[in-house]
Protein backbone atom coordinates (compact mmCIF):
# COMPACT_ATOMS: atom_id res chain seq x y z
CA UNK A 1 0.00 0.00 0.00
CA UNK A 2 2.97 2.34 0.57
CA UNK A 3 3.86 2.14 -3.12
CA UNK A 4 0.26 2.91 -4.03
CA UNK A 5 0.34 6.06 -1.89
CA UNK A 6 3.64 7.13 -3.39
CA UNK A 7 2.21 6.51 -6.86
CA UNK A 8 -0.90 8.52 -6.00
CA UNK A 9 1.00 11.57 -4.80
CA UNK A 10 3.51 11.40 -7.66
CA UNK A 11 0.70 11.14 -10.23
CA UNK A 12 -1.21 13.98 -8.58
CA UNK A 13 1.84 16.22 -8.47
CA UNK A 14 2.71 15.30 -12.07
CA UNK A 15 -0.74 16.34 -13.27
CA UNK A 16 -0.59 19.63 -11.32
CA UNK A 17 2.87 20.47 -12.69
CA UNK A 18 1.80 19.45 -16.19
CA UNK A 19 -1.27 21.69 -16.06
CA UNK A 20 0.94 24.62 -15.02
CA UNK A 21 3.48 23.92 -17.79
CA UNK A 22 1.01 23.33 -20.61
CA UNK A 23 -1.11 26.25 -19.45
CA UNK A 24 1.93 28.52 -19.56
CA UNK A 25 2.84 27.18 -23.02
CA UNK A 26 -0.64 27.83 -24.38
CA UNK A 27 -0.80 31.25 -22.76
CA UNK A 28 2.54 32.56 -24.04
CA UNK A 29 1.96 31.32 -27.59
CA UNK A 30 -1.45 33.03 -27.48
CA UNK A 31 0.10 36.15 -25.95
CA UNK A 32 2.89 36.41 -28.52
CA UNK A 33 0.46 35.91 -31.40
CA UNK A 34 -1.95 38.55 -30.07
CA UNK A 35 0.53 41.38 -29.50
CA UNK A 36 -0.33 44.43 -31.58
CA UNK A 37 1.71 47.39 -32.80
CA UNK A 38 1.88 49.85 -29.88
CA UNK A 39 1.39 53.64 -30.07
CA UNK A 40 4.43 55.82 -30.85
CA UNK A 41 5.08 56.79 -27.24
CA UNK A 42 5.50 53.13 -26.37
CA UNK A 43 7.70 52.52 -29.40
CA UNK A 44 10.00 55.27 -28.17
CA UNK A 45 10.43 53.30 -24.94
CA UNK A 46 11.50 50.24 -26.94
CA UNK A 47 8.19 48.34 -26.74
CA UNK A 48 7.69 46.04 -29.72
CA UNK A 49 4.07 45.01 -29.07
CA UNK A 50 1.39 45.37 -26.43
CA UNK A 51 -1.88 43.83 -25.36
CA UNK A 52 -4.77 44.84 -23.12
CA UNK A 53 -6.76 42.16 -21.27
CA UNK A 54 -9.39 41.91 -18.57
CA UNK A 55 -9.46 39.07 -16.06
CA UNK A 56 -10.26 38.53 -12.42
CA UNK A 57 -12.03 41.84 -12.05
CA UNK A 58 -9.18 43.98 -13.36
CA UNK A 59 -7.45 45.31 -16.46
CA UNK A 60 -3.98 44.21 -17.50
CA UNK A 61 -1.54 46.02 -19.80
CA UNK A 62 1.12 43.73 -21.23
CA UNK A 63 4.13 44.90 -23.21
CA UNK A 64 6.93 43.08 -24.99
CA UNK A 65 10.22 44.91 -25.50
CA UNK A 66 12.21 44.82 -28.71
CA UNK A 67 15.49 44.86 -26.79
CA UNK A 68 14.76 44.99 -23.08
CA UNK A 69 13.76 47.38 -20.31
CA UNK A 70 15.88 50.41 -19.52
CA UNK A 71 16.83 48.83 -16.18
CA UNK A 72 16.60 45.17 -15.25
CA UNK A 73 13.85 44.69 -12.61
CA UNK A 74 14.77 43.19 -9.25
CA UNK A 75 12.18 40.43 -9.61
CA UNK A 76 12.12 38.61 -12.94
CA UNK A 77 10.04 35.45 -13.19
CA UNK A 78 11.53 32.56 -15.12
CA UNK A 79 9.08 29.99 -16.48
CA UNK A 80 11.25 26.92 -16.07
CA UNK A 81 10.21 24.98 -12.97
CA UNK A 82 6.82 24.18 -14.50
CA UNK A 83 8.71 22.17 -17.13
CA UNK A 84 11.34 20.73 -14.81
CA UNK A 85 8.94 19.54 -12.10
CA UNK A 86 6.66 18.00 -14.74
CA UNK A 87 9.55 16.00 -16.19
CA UNK A 88 11.05 15.01 -12.83
CA UNK A 89 7.72 13.82 -11.39
CA UNK A 90 6.89 12.05 -14.66
CA UNK A 91 10.20 10.21 -14.76
CA UNK A 92 9.85 9.18 -11.10
CA UNK A 93 6.35 7.90 -11.86
CA UNK A 94 7.60 6.02 -14.92
CA UNK A 95 10.35 4.46 -12.81
CA UNK A 96 7.97 3.45 -10.03
CA UNK A 97 5.21 1.97 -12.19
CA UNK A 98 6.98 0.68 -15.31
CA UNK A 99 10.52 0.01 -14.08
CA UNK A 100 9.94 -1.13 -10.50
CA UNK A 101 6.91 -3.05 -11.79
CA UNK A 102 8.49 -4.00 -15.13
CA UNK A 103 7.36 -7.62 -15.02
CA UNK A 104 3.76 -6.50 -14.47
CA UNK A 105 3.25 -3.38 -16.58
CA UNK A 106 6.16 -3.13 -19.03
CA UNK A 107 6.87 -6.67 -20.17
CA UNK A 108 4.42 -8.65 -22.26
CA UNK A 109 5.86 -12.02 -23.20
CA UNK A 110 3.39 -12.26 -26.08
CA UNK A 111 5.16 -9.25 -27.61
CA UNK A 112 8.77 -9.97 -26.63
CA UNK A 113 10.31 -12.03 -23.87
CA UNK A 114 12.52 -9.70 -21.86
CA UNK A 115 14.02 -9.65 -18.40
CA UNK A 116 13.21 -6.55 -16.31
CA UNK A 117 16.79 -5.30 -16.78
CA UNK A 118 16.61 -5.72 -20.56
CA UNK A 119 13.25 -3.93 -20.71
CA UNK A 120 14.49 -1.01 -18.58
CA UNK A 121 17.64 -0.60 -20.70
CA UNK A 122 15.55 -0.54 -23.88
CA UNK A 123 13.14 1.96 -22.32
CA UNK A 124 15.89 4.34 -21.24
CA UNK A 125 17.64 3.94 -24.58
CA UNK A 126 14.45 4.86 -26.43
CA UNK A 127 13.88 7.98 -24.33
CA UNK A 128 17.38 9.41 -24.19
CA UNK A 129 18.44 8.10 -27.59
CA UNK A 130 15.45 9.86 -29.12
CA UNK A 131 16.33 13.06 -27.26
CA UNK A 132 19.89 12.89 -28.64
CA UNK A 133 18.67 12.43 -32.22
CA UNK A 134 16.19 15.31 -31.89
CA UNK A 135 18.72 17.66 -30.32
CA UNK A 136 21.32 16.81 -32.96
CA UNK A 137 18.78 17.53 -35.70
CA UNK A 138 17.88 20.89 -34.11
CA UNK A 139 21.54 21.90 -34.08
CA UNK A 140 22.14 20.76 -37.65
CA UNK A 141 21.46 22.60 -40.95
CA UNK A 142 18.24 20.56 -41.15
CA UNK A 143 16.62 22.99 -38.69
CA UNK A 144 16.78 25.73 -41.33
CA UNK A 145 14.17 23.89 -43.40
CA UNK A 146 11.04 23.65 -41.18
CA UNK A 147 8.99 21.39 -43.46
CA UNK A 148 11.80 18.89 -44.01
CA UNK A 149 12.63 19.02 -40.30
CA UNK A 150 8.99 18.34 -39.43
CA UNK A 151 8.87 15.30 -41.72
CA UNK A 152 12.14 13.97 -40.29
CA UNK A 153 10.86 14.47 -36.74
CA UNK A 154 7.64 12.63 -37.60
CA UNK A 155 9.64 9.73 -39.05
CA UNK A 156 11.71 9.58 -35.84
CA UNK A 157 8.56 9.41 -33.71
CA UNK A 158 7.12 6.73 -36.01
CA UNK A 159 10.28 4.65 -35.58
CA UNK A 160 10.16 5.11 -31.80
CA UNK A 161 6.47 4.12 -31.70
CA UNK A 162 7.09 1.05 -33.85
CA UNK A 163 10.00 -0.11 -31.70
CA UNK A 164 8.15 0.53 -28.43
CA UNK A 165 5.06 -1.43 -29.49
CA UNK A 166 7.25 -4.33 -30.61
CA UNK A 167 9.25 -4.36 -27.37
CA UNK A 168 6.81 -3.62 -24.57
CA UNK A 169 3.23 -4.12 -23.45
CA UNK A 170 0.72 -1.78 -25.11
CA UNK A 171 0.52 0.49 -22.06
CA UNK A 172 4.27 0.47 -21.58
CA UNK A 173 4.86 1.31 -25.24
CA UNK A 174 2.53 4.32 -25.25
CA UNK A 175 3.95 5.62 -21.97
CA UNK A 176 7.50 5.39 -23.30
CA UNK A 177 6.65 7.33 -26.44
CA UNK A 178 5.00 9.87 -24.15
CA UNK A 179 8.13 9.94 -21.98
CA UNK A 180 10.22 10.55 -25.10
CA UNK A 181 7.99 13.46 -26.17
CA UNK A 182 7.97 14.90 -22.64
CA UNK A 183 11.75 14.59 -22.41
CA UNK A 184 12.16 16.40 -25.74
CA UNK A 185 9.86 19.17 -24.51
CA UNK A 186 11.73 19.55 -21.21
CA UNK A 187 15.01 19.35 -23.13
CA UNK A 188 13.88 22.28 -25.28
CA UNK A 189 13.50 24.33 -22.11
CA UNK A 190 16.79 23.16 -20.57
CA UNK A 191 19.05 23.13 -23.65
CA UNK A 192 17.75 26.07 -25.66
CA UNK A 193 15.03 28.26 -24.15
CA UNK A 194 16.63 28.93 -20.76
CA UNK A 195 20.21 29.45 -22.09
CA UNK A 196 18.86 31.91 -24.68
CA UNK A 197 16.96 33.80 -22.02
CA UNK A 198 20.04 33.97 -19.78
CA UNK A 199 22.06 35.42 -22.67
CA UNK A 200 19.38 38.03 -23.31
CA UNK A 201 19.13 39.02 -19.65
CA UNK A 202 22.92 39.24 -19.32
CA UNK A 203 23.16 41.38 -22.48
CA UNK A 204 20.45 43.79 -21.34
CA UNK A 205 21.86 44.05 -17.82
CA UNK A 206 25.31 44.86 -19.19
CA UNK A 207 24.07 47.11 -22.01
CA UNK A 208 25.37 44.75 -24.71
CA UNK A 209 23.94 43.91 -28.11
CA UNK A 210 21.23 41.24 -28.13
CA UNK A 211 21.64 38.64 -30.84
CA UNK A 212 18.18 38.19 -32.49
CA UNK A 213 18.97 34.51 -33.09
CA UNK A 214 18.75 33.84 -29.34
CA UNK A 215 15.10 34.81 -29.14
CA UNK A 216 14.19 33.27 -32.48
CA UNK A 217 15.75 29.94 -31.56
CA UNK A 218 14.03 29.86 -28.18
CA UNK A 219 10.68 30.79 -29.72
CA UNK A 220 11.04 28.00 -32.31
CA UNK A 221 11.54 25.41 -29.56
CA UNK A 222 8.50 26.85 -27.74
CA UNK A 223 6.47 26.37 -30.91
CA UNK A 224 7.69 22.75 -31.12
CA UNK A 225 6.50 22.21 -27.54
CA UNK A 226 3.18 23.85 -28.30
CA UNK A 227 2.37 21.42 -31.12
CA UNK A 228 3.43 18.44 -29.01
CA UNK A 229 1.12 19.23 -26.08
CA UNK A 230 -2.11 17.67 -27.39
CA UNK A 231 -0.46 14.40 -28.51
CA UNK A 232 1.25 14.20 -25.11
CA UNK A 233 -2.02 14.79 -23.25
CA UNK A 234 -3.61 11.95 -25.22
CA UNK A 235 -0.80 9.59 -24.22
CA UNK A 236 -1.22 10.60 -20.56
CA UNK A 237 -4.85 9.41 -20.57
CA UNK A 238 -4.46 6.57 -23.07
CA UNK A 239 -3.96 3.89 -20.40
CA UNK A 240 -7.71 4.16 -19.70
CA UNK A 241 -8.53 3.18 -23.30
CA UNK A 242 -7.05 -0.22 -24.18
CA UNK A 243 -8.73 -0.25 -27.61
CA UNK A 244 -5.92 2.13 -28.67
CA UNK A 245 -2.80 0.54 -27.20
CA UNK A 246 -4.03 -3.05 -27.65
CA UNK A 247 -4.72 -2.63 -31.36
CA UNK A 248 -2.55 -4.89 -33.59
CA UNK A 249 -1.19 -1.72 -35.22
CA UNK A 250 -1.01 0.32 -32.03
CA UNK A 251 1.95 2.34 -33.28
CA UNK A 252 -0.11 3.55 -36.25
CA UNK A 253 -3.02 4.38 -33.95
CA UNK A 254 -0.70 6.45 -31.77
CA UNK A 255 0.83 8.29 -34.72
CA UNK A 256 -2.55 8.95 -36.37
CA UNK A 257 -4.05 10.46 -33.21
CA UNK A 258 -0.87 12.45 -32.59
CA UNK A 259 -0.80 13.95 -36.09
CA UNK A 260 -4.50 14.82 -36.10
CA UNK A 261 -4.37 16.41 -32.64
CA UNK A 262 -1.33 18.50 -33.64
CA UNK A 263 -3.23 19.54 -36.77
CA UNK A 264 -6.15 20.67 -34.60
CA UNK A 265 -3.72 22.64 -32.43
CA UNK A 266 -2.58 24.39 -35.62
CA UNK A 267 -6.07 25.86 -36.03
CA UNK A 268 -5.87 27.65 -32.68
CA UNK A 269 -2.35 28.93 -33.33
CA UNK A 270 -3.51 30.45 -36.63
CA UNK A 271 -6.59 31.91 -35.00
CA UNK A 272 -4.42 33.72 -32.46
CA UNK A 273 -2.87 35.73 -35.30
CA UNK A 274 -6.22 36.50 -36.89
CA UNK A 275 -6.35 33.69 -39.43
CA UNK A 276 -9.53 31.60 -39.23
CA UNK A 277 -9.40 28.23 -40.96
CA UNK A 278 -12.49 26.23 -39.96
CA UNK A 279 -11.45 23.63 -42.52
CA UNK A 280 -8.68 22.55 -40.14
CA UNK A 281 -11.16 21.79 -37.36
CA UNK A 282 -13.50 20.05 -39.80
CA UNK A 283 -10.78 17.85 -41.29
CA UNK A 284 -9.42 17.20 -37.80
CA UNK A 285 -12.83 16.05 -36.57
CA UNK A 286 -13.26 13.85 -39.67
CA UNK A 287 -9.81 12.41 -39.04
CA UNK A 288 -10.69 11.50 -35.45
CA UNK A 289 -13.94 9.86 -36.56
CA UNK A 290 -12.10 7.84 -39.21
CA UNK A 291 -9.51 6.74 -36.64
CA UNK A 292 -12.27 5.70 -34.22
CA UNK A 293 -13.99 3.73 -36.98
CA UNK A 294 -10.77 2.03 -38.01
CA UNK A 295 -9.79 1.10 -34.43
CA UNK A 296 -13.30 -0.12 -33.58
CA UNK A 297 -13.62 -2.33 -36.65
CA UNK A 298 -13.71 -6.03 -35.70
CA UNK A 299 -10.48 -7.78 -36.60
CA UNK A 300 -10.78 -11.14 -38.31
CA UNK A 301 -7.67 -13.25 -37.74
CA UNK A 302 -5.90 -14.61 -40.78
CA UNK A 303 -6.75 -18.36 -40.84
CA UNK A 304 -3.42 -19.20 -42.50
CA UNK A 305 -1.53 -17.33 -39.80
CA UNK A 306 -3.55 -18.92 -37.00
CA UNK A 307 -2.98 -22.40 -38.40
CA UNK A 308 0.78 -21.89 -38.40
CA UNK A 309 1.00 -20.62 -34.85
CA UNK A 310 2.18 -23.28 -32.37
CA UNK A 311 -0.34 -24.08 -29.63
CA UNK A 312 0.33 -22.83 -26.13
CA UNK A 313 1.89 -25.77 -24.28
CA UNK A 314 -0.31 -27.21 -21.56
CA UNK A 315 1.03 -26.92 -18.04
CA UNK A 316 0.22 -29.45 -15.35
CA UNK A 317 -1.21 -27.47 -12.44
CA UNK A 318 -1.20 -28.59 -8.85
CA UNK A 319 -4.39 -28.47 -6.81
CA UNK A 320 -3.86 -24.94 -5.50
CA UNK A 321 -2.95 -23.56 -8.93
CA UNK A 322 -6.02 -25.19 -10.47
CA UNK A 323 -8.22 -23.53 -7.85
CA UNK A 324 -6.72 -20.14 -8.68
CA UNK A 325 -7.13 -20.77 -12.41
CA UNK A 326 -10.80 -21.70 -11.92
CA UNK A 327 -11.41 -18.55 -9.83
CA UNK A 328 -9.80 -16.38 -12.49
CA UNK A 329 -11.78 -17.95 -15.32
CA UNK A 330 -15.03 -17.58 -13.40
CA UNK A 331 -14.61 -14.03 -12.12
CA UNK A 332 -11.96 -12.26 -14.21
CA UNK A 333 -11.53 -13.74 -17.69
CA UNK A 334 -14.89 -12.46 -18.89
CA UNK A 335 -13.18 -9.04 -19.16
CA UNK A 336 -9.48 -9.88 -19.03
CA UNK A 337 -9.24 -12.06 -22.09
CA UNK A 338 -8.13 -11.91 -25.70
CA UNK A 339 -11.83 -12.26 -26.52
CA UNK A 340 -13.84 -10.74 -23.64
CA UNK A 341 -17.45 -11.89 -23.20
CA UNK A 342 -18.42 -8.91 -21.02
CA UNK A 343 -21.08 -6.66 -22.54
CA UNK A 344 -19.16 -3.47 -21.67
CA UNK A 345 -15.45 -4.29 -21.90
CA UNK A 346 -14.87 -5.54 -25.43
CA UNK A 347 -11.09 -5.08 -25.04
CA UNK A 348 -9.14 -6.37 -22.03
CA UNK A 349 -8.85 -3.51 -19.48
CA UNK A 350 -5.25 -2.30 -19.03
CA UNK A 351 -4.25 -4.94 -21.57
CA UNK A 352 -4.26 -7.64 -18.87
CA UNK A 353 -5.31 -11.08 -20.10
CA UNK A 354 -5.79 -14.20 -17.99
CA UNK A 355 -6.53 -16.86 -20.60
CA UNK A 356 -3.54 -19.03 -19.71
CA UNK A 357 -1.75 -19.96 -16.51
CA UNK A 358 1.42 -18.27 -17.78
CA UNK A 359 -0.46 -14.95 -18.04
CA UNK A 360 -1.93 -15.35 -14.55
CA UNK A 361 1.44 -16.24 -13.06
CA UNK A 362 3.16 -13.25 -14.70
CA UNK A 363 0.58 -10.83 -13.23
CA UNK A 364 0.42 -12.43 -9.78
CA UNK A 365 1.30 -9.23 -7.91
CA UNK A 366 -1.32 -7.05 -9.57
CA UNK A 367 -3.97 -9.78 -9.23
CA UNK A 368 -3.25 -10.07 -5.52
CA UNK A 369 -3.30 -6.33 -4.96
CA UNK A 370 -6.53 -5.65 -6.86
CA UNK A 371 -8.49 -8.75 -5.83
CA UNK A 372 -7.26 -9.24 -2.26
CA UNK A 373 -5.79 -6.00 -0.89
CA UNK A 374 -7.94 -3.24 -2.40
CA UNK A 375 -10.80 -5.59 -3.44
CA UNK A 376 -11.79 -3.21 -6.26
CA UNK A 377 -11.72 -6.06 -8.75
CA UNK A 378 -13.85 -7.48 -10.23
CA UNK A 379 -15.33 -4.03 -10.94
CA UNK A 380 -18.39 -3.49 -8.74
CA UNK A 381 -17.92 -7.20 -7.97
CA UNK A 382 -20.26 -7.88 -10.90
CA UNK A 383 -19.22 -11.55 -10.98
CA UNK A 384 -19.88 -11.96 -7.23
CA UNK A 385 -16.39 -13.00 -6.15
CA UNK A 386 -16.65 -14.24 -2.57
CA UNK A 387 -14.22 -13.79 0.32
CA UNK A 388 -13.41 -17.48 -0.03
CA UNK A 389 -12.43 -16.90 -3.68
CA UNK A 390 -10.20 -14.00 -2.66
CA UNK A 391 -8.60 -16.16 0.04
CA UNK A 392 -7.70 -18.76 -2.60
CA UNK A 393 -5.75 -16.07 -4.45
CA UNK A 394 -4.20 -14.80 -1.20
CA UNK A 395 -2.98 -18.27 -0.16
CA UNK A 396 -1.52 -18.91 -3.62
CA UNK A 397 0.24 -15.54 -3.74
CA UNK A 398 1.71 -16.13 -0.26
CA UNK A 399 3.25 -19.38 -1.49
CA UNK A 400 4.40 -17.85 -4.79
CA UNK A 401 6.05 -14.82 -3.19
CA UNK A 402 8.16 -17.07 -0.95
CA UNK A 403 9.51 -19.17 -3.80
Amino acid sequence: MLLDWISLFLRWFHVIAGVAWIGASFYFIWLDNNLRTPPDWKKQKGIKGDLWAVHGGGFYEIAKYEYGPEAMPEKLHWFKWEAYTTWISGFLLLSLVYYHGASIYLIDNAVMELTPTEAIIRGLGLIFGGLFVYEAACRSPLSKYPQIFGIAFLIMLMAASYLATHWFSGRGAFMHVGALVGTIMAGNVFFKIMPAQRLMVDAVANKKQVDPSWGLGAKLRSVHNNYLTLPLLFIMISNHYPMTYQHPNAWLVLMAIGVVSAWIRHYFNLKHIGISRPSILITGAIGMVLIAGWVSRPITPDPDLVSTQPPVPAIALNEQQQQVFDVMQTHCANCHSAKPTDEIFVVAPLGLMFDTWQQIQQRAAVIHRRAVITKDMPMMNKTAMTDADRQVIADWFDVTSKQ
